[in-house]
């Protein structure tokens, strides 16, 4: 399984708008493509800013590409999220999952 991460800020009057563009709009897009797995949005406060990291889970690299392409690192952004942030990584990483405590039953 593979892990993208990529972060973005955006100010406190724009967080709650731009977490809910991502909760009604991006992410069931993403849900749409084969071979995602799941998402994560974390959400924090950083000095004046909001950070927000998305972690977003896929099957493959292949499925990586289905959703961003075949340049896959770079950031995939809606214009809408790119009114809200005040800046954001340009590409976005990839991690093999090494272990997967949600997979393990207790």
């Amino acid at each position: 399984m593979i892990a993208r991460q990529w972060h973005g800020w955006t100010t406190p009057e724009n967080a709650n708008a731009y977490e809910s563009h991502l909760r009604t709009e991006v992410f069931p897009g993403i849900q749409r493509v084969k071979g995602h797995r799941g998402a994560y949005l974390l959400r924090r406060k950083a000095g004046e800013e909001v950070e927000f990291i998305a972690l977003t889970l896929f099957d493959s690299l292949d499925a990586v590409r289905t959703f961003a392409g075949e340049n896959y690192e770079m950031a995939v952004i809606s214009p809408i999220a790119r009114n809200l942030l005040s800046h954001f990584d340009e590409r976005a990483m990839h991690y093999e999952v090494a272990i997967d405590l949600m997979a393990v039953p207790n």
